[in-house]
């Protein structure tokens, strides 16, 4: 038999068996299984808690023999036994087997057993039918291990004298097959390439690879345990740190423009004309960013900010550099509605500076550009011709930039706003356009806990806000749930009297809706933001529980257009001017009522999350967020941002049809602060890493088999600097094969993750 390596098929060493681990699992090779890890450790020491057992469960327990009987079939010829295990306790737990042949002479009274079976009841009795089990040794230095049922008779006593390993449930394939095939690996498995340098091992008093498998499958105390697994969370932490060095490494190896700031031009005209003086913390990033710029080498920086932070006008600084020293910038906006919003903001703080040509228009103006999906073939022509022939210092749009025709005539920096929305192809496609690699600056206004920054976004340069703008207002946040109507009464109240005084509103719903015309077909599902369509039946008021039909159900979600009718029809709120927005609605109809609803034409705008970044209205101070349990707490975060950005408090009501449970606990970790970085703690404490990293938007895993990004803050900050270090000295890894070759071996979904920004 050749070598056994991780890279051996398991088939190879395991036999048949390895089929169902890979269909069960996806365990295909040596180095799957060792990956696949405990979830727990039962110790011979210790029985298990007999009483704690419930019906139907799978269970891996530890007990010792009482006594064990025989007896005759009822039904069938044949005898049968039934061995009783007790817990410390002396809880029983029956093992019953219709065929005493083989368990007889191993089931003897005071022998320890590890047992693997669904519990069921007989005659008020627990019960474990036909169990695979395996006799423990009775002293630590016995060296024989009788397993009954397990494929392979080579299992090693080693699993008896310490911890006992219990895995994970697999399809088809008991916890203790699982054991047995983990050791069959273990005891072919001669070494281990250890990704980890020497040096580094020693420094951190790591155990090698080999090593550190063997103490988390085969422990002999708790000790092994968390030596194994903290070795193994570190081994995962330094690839990937190690891999975003290199790619660090590689940006910088590319050869980019300078675009120095000039004393003169655009940033200054801007400047003078400001009718507020920028923050410390702006000023701070937008000096890290010229110096970003000036340099030979592509600035590759994430700026997260608080919401309302002021990250739009430091990034606008930041491309009015680059136009000042003879390039362009390209804005890439998830939606249309964030596009236009940007495409308007920009062009009227730009003012004569925007522009160029113009008889009105300032010495070393520039012209803004905006292209997105639903232009006329007019417009597309003329802001395609503005692009490409430099006139547009600034070309603001959405996935219609990364087009093919799309051409810039020196695109040198690239601005991505809100960067989880977008592709690693549809950035990489954008930045193709440039004639020499462009200074790229990636935004978010969802502020990003340490560790993931550290784990995602380690190759890039991070510069963050957290100071807002003065003048900003303060916004009060509070809980309505569904069992206070006079709440609710109170809540449409206190939005009239907002109106009244001048003030805007907006009301949020988790979906479309369905129009009142059944004939429309619409079934009103936006974003996935809940289940089954609306229907149309008499309306209880927007915010009261709506019963699901018969044979449904529910609760039925808020939608736009429900709500809308139902506002309008209301003695309350019909005498509003109210507006809806949603997903679904023609581009030049969204741009319509953002526009009259930015100018005051518009009380109240009944809207779907479209509105949920870069919409700003100074004087719009209520947000009520319908089915707010449907929505994730950074979103809510971000929504709630869209208020008090004038000069009056804001007041955002946060409305379920629940009353309590965990969607309730995030709703009143909301309401309890503003600091968009708590609430992103909060929030990934919450949530699985997949889902802060990002793989539900790419479909597949968080690719983060060990690490747990809210327990493993000291060891990611650590493996980053070893890292770091390492590549530092040995760029392309020569003197570490093991290492380079697990930086290629990184699964698609992490590679995704590396590739942001």
């Amino acid at each position: 038999m050749s070598p056994v390596s991780l890279d051996t098929p398991l088939r190879t060493v395991i036999g048949t068996s390895a089929n169902t681990l890979g269909k069960g699992k996806s365990l295909r090779t040596v180095g799957d299984l060792l990956d696949f890890l405990p979830n727990r450790y039962l110790d011979p020491a210790r029985p298990t808690d007999f009483s704690t057992l419930a019906e139907a469960e799978e269970v891996v327990v530890l007990g010792t023999v009482a006594h064990a009987r025989t007896r005759s079939m009822k039904n069938r010829k044949g005898t049968m036994l039934i061995a009783t295990v007790v817990d410390e306790a002396g809880h029983e737990l029956s093992l019953t087997f219709f065929s005493r042949y083989g368990h007889e002479g191993a089931l003897l009274p005071g022998v320890k057993v590890i047992c693997s079976g669904t519990v069921s009841t007989f005659r008020k009795a627990k019960q474990l039918t036909h169990p695979e089990y395996q006799v423990l040794p009775p002293d630590p230095g016995a060296s024989s291990v009788n397993d009954s049922t397990a494929d392979d008779s080579t299992a090693d006593s080693v699993l008896a004298i310490g911890l006992i390993p219990v895995y994970p449930s697999v399809p088809k394939v008991s916890p203790m097959k699982v054991r047995a095939a983990v050791d069959l690996v273990l005891h072919a498995l001669e070494d281990a390439p250890d990704p980890i340098p020497e040096t580094v091992r020693q420094a951190r008093h790591l155990p090698t690879l080999l090593t550190a498998y063997r103490k988390v499958h085969q422990p002999r105390t708790h000790k092994d345990v968390r030596l194994g697994l903290w070795r193994m969370k570190f081994q995962e932490a330094f690839v990937i740190q190690a891999a975003l060095a290199q790619r660090r490494n590689a940006h910088d190896a590319v050869p980019a423009t300078p675009r120095p700031a000039r004393p003169d031009g655009l940033v200054s005209a801007f400047s003078a004309g400001l009718p507020f003086a920028l923050t410390q913390g702006q000023q701070a990033v937008l000096g890290e960013m010229r110096q970003d710029l000036a340099r030979p080498v592509p600035m590759h920086r994430l700026l997260q900010g608080e919401v309302g932070s002021g990250k739009t006008i430091v990034a606008l600084l930041g491309m009015l550099t680059v136009i000042d020293a003879g390039g362009q910038a390209a804005l890439l906006a998830p939606t249309e509605v964030l596009a236009q919003q940007h495409h308007r903001s920009i062009t009227s703080m730009l003012g004569p500076l925007a522009q160029a040509g113009m008889l009105s228009s300032a010495e070393s103006s520039t012209r803004v550009a905006i292209l997105t999906g639903s232009q006329s073939a007019a417009q597309r022509r003329a802001n395609l011709l503005l692009a490409a022939s430099g006139e547009a210092g600034i070309v603001v749009g959405t996935h219609a930039l990364i087009q093919e025709h799309v051409q810039f005539a020196e695109l040198g920096l690239v601005v991505v706003d809100e960067q989880h929305r977008f592709g690693v192809e549809q950035r990489d496609a954008l930045r193709a356009k440039a004639s020499t690699a462009p200074h790229v600056l990636v935004m978010t206004a969802t502020p990003i806990p340490r560790t993931v920054a550290m784990t995602v976004f380690g190759d890039m340069e991070i510069s963050t806000l957290r100071e807002l703008p003065a003048g900003r207002q303060p916004i009060s946040t509070h809980v309505i749930t569904g069992d206070k109507p006079r709440w609710l009464a109170r809540m449409w109240t206190r939005v009239c009297e907002e109106v009244a005084l001048g003030h805007q509103v907006y009301v949020v719903c988790p979906r479309i809706g369905v129009p009142e015309d059944p004939d429309l077909g619409e079934d009103g599902n936006e974003s996935g933001a809940g289940p089954g369509a609306l229907i149309d039946q008499p309306y209880p008021g927007p915010g009261a529980p709506i019963t699901p039909p018969e044979g449904e159900e529910g609760p039925v979600l808020h939608g736009v257009l429900q709500v809308h009718r139902a506002l309008i029809a209301s003695v309350e709120t019909g005498a509003l001017r109210i507006g809806l927005l949603h997903g679904k609605m023609a581009a030049e109809d969204k741009d319509a009522v953002m526009t009259s609803f930015t100018a005051g034409d518009l009380d109240a705008l009944v809207a779907t999350t479209v509105i949920e970044v870069g919409v700003d209205v100074p004087q719009a101070t209520v947000m009520v967020v319908l089915d707010a349990d449907r929505f994730g707490i950074s979103q809510l975060h971000q929504l709630r941002g869209r208020i008090g950005r004038g000069d009056k408090p804001g007041l955002c009501l946060l409305v379920t049809q629940g009353v309590d449970g965990p969607a309730q606990e995030r709703l009143v970790a909301v309401a309890a602060t503003t600091d968009g970085f708590e609430l992103a703690r909060v929030d990934l404490e919450n949530r699985r890493e997949g889902d802060v990293l990002g793989a539900v938007q790419s479909g597949g895993r968080s690719g983060l088999r060990f690490l747990r990004l809210t327990r493993d803050e000291d060891l990611i900050v650590t493996a980053h600097e070893d890292a770091w270090a390492s590549v530092t000295q040995d760029r392309d890894l020569v003197a570490h094969p093991p290492l380079r070759a697990a930086i290629d071996c990184l699964d698609a979904g992490r590679a995704a993750f590396l590739e942001r920004g």
